[in-house]
């Protein structure tokens, strides 16, 4: 472990443990035990080496030469796993890539909610339904959806089933990025038949026309593609919450090149809004790792707060160690946020600014389903973007909560999903995702936002 990594206690794998753990399920202690230890002997999930490489790509969006598209699912589920599923979601992400790329002229690093994005925090630790109390779903790495006694009892075999799926879903998103299927020249057929006929579509469609013919003339130049690796593959890294604590250090490793510890369950981990107390468990393991990070900043945090947590987390200003996102809510980011980016900017942390500009704009519908309106997403968009130009900092990302599949669970956008629509193809199991026509509607604007 390198001393730019340490905090002022020593720190180990183990040193969350004698802090106060927010958000942790009630696991029965044996059978964590067991499971705890056959996770800490599996191979893990990704590479120090990679986590170092998506360091050096934020280091560049924390300089303004680059743009993070950090995506996926509110939270993967067991039952919806399939290789279509994990193709419809990269295509989405591929495609709203090319457009921030081609609009921005900067290369956009692609970040998938993904691969172990499982649990969820959650604002009680008990549901109730018509009397009945039950500990509340936290996501199939813990429990079940079903509302029943045993179905909700937490199961640490769960966290082994979300670790194979995991290294399943990798699998197949290193064939498809590496394989030919993300290639330039693909980049038609990544626009799928229920999205081709909407105005998102036929405008993504006109530029990928716009792509092919570029490519045409650089051959024509006599130019060989061919050599041209950055055509034909892509880099997809992963990321999720770190909110299980046990399951995350159980897949910590420590390098054998540098001797640094890293959390190989995901390239990027990030610290929720509800877990980022500075002297929380969350903060102290993740203060040892040395993979990039990200936490997520709600209206209630104060600027002394987030300057703290970037010396704590970041204590040597390393550029690319650190993402701070935003998630303020259309109604607070212009009020919320001007002052804690400019007290960040005047520590001279070299942060990427990303805005998660889902989580503070979900409301109940009247059906008792959880939505967003599109118009509050882009709203929240536009303050977050005004915010970064005013203190002269790059508006450096998005986080968004999306699928590839045709469902309607936010409301608005290219297609107009209105409150009737809502209900008749609402899948989510937990937060409401953008569809792809929406998330192809949200890269156009916001490339129309940073040109400004």
């Amino acid at each position: 472990m390198t001393e730019t990594l340490r905090t002022e206690q020593p720190w180990s794998t183990r040193s969350w443990r004698d802090h106060a753990a927010a958000q942790q399920p009630e696991w029965p202690a044996a059978p964590l035990a067991a499971v705890v230890d056959e996770l800490a002997a599996v191979p893990p999930l990704v590479f120090a080496g990679e986590a170092r490489s998506l360091t050096e790509s934020l280091a560049l969006a924390s300089e303004g030469k680059a743009f993070v598209l950090q995506a996926g699912d509110c939270a993967e589920a067991f039952s919806a796993f399939s290789a279509n599923g994990i193709r419809d979601k990269l295509k989405i992400m591929l495609q709203m890539s090319v457009v921030l790329t081609y609009g921005t002229g900067v290369p956009t690093v692609k970040i998938g909610r993904i691969a172990g994005q499982f649990a969820k925090p959650r604002s009680s630790p008990i549901e109730t339904r018509e009397g009945v109390e039950l500990p509340t779903f936290r996501g199939d790495m813990v429990n079940d959806f079903a509302f029943d006694a045993a179905a909700r009892a937490a199961d640490p075999q769960r966290l082994m089933r979300g670790y194979h799926q995991s290294a399943s879903t990798l699998n197949l998103l290193r064939a498809f990025t590496k394989g030919g299927f993300a290639d330039l020249a693909q980049a038609h057929a990544w626009n799928q038949d229920f999205v081709t006929s909407s105005p998102e579509g036929r405008r993504y469609e006109s530029l990928a026309a716009e792509i092919e013919r570029a490519l045409r003339f650089m051959s024509a130049c006599c130019i060989d593609l061919d050599a041209e690796f950055q055509l034909h593959q892509v880099d997809l890294y992963t990321s999720h919450e770190a909110l299980l604590l046990d399951y995350e250090e159980a897949l910590t490793r420590q390098d054998s090149i540098t001797g640094d510890w890293y959390d190989c369950s995901a390239h990027l981990l990030w610290i929720g809004d509800r877990t980022r107390q500075l002297d929380g468990a969350h903060v102290e393991f993740l203060s040892g790792v040395g993979n990039p990070l990200g936490v997520k900043l709600g209206p209630s945090v104060e600027p002394d707060e987030v300057v703290a947590l970037c010396k704590r987390l970041n204590p040597d200003a390393a550029p690319g160690r650190l993402m701070l996102i935003s998630r303020m809510g259309a109604d607070h980011v212009t009020e919320r946020l001007p002052a804690i980016v400019e007290a960040v900017r005047d520590t001279g942390q070299p942060v990427v600014w990303a805005c998660d500009p889902m989580h503070g704009n979900t409301f109940s519908h009247s059906s008792g389903l959880k939505t967003r309106r599109f118009d509050d997403v882009m709203r929240e968009l536009r303050g977050f973007v005004a915010v970064c130009h005013a203190a002269d900092v790059w508006p450096g990302g998005v986080h968004v909560e999306l699928t590839g599949e045709d469902v309607t669970e936010c409301l608005g956008g290219g297609d107009r999903i209105e409150d009737a629509d809502l209900e008749s193809r609402y899948e989510t199991m937990c937060d409401p995702r953008l569809n792809a026509r929406q998330s192809l509607d949200l890269a156009f604007q916001t490339v129309e936002l940073l040109r400004g």
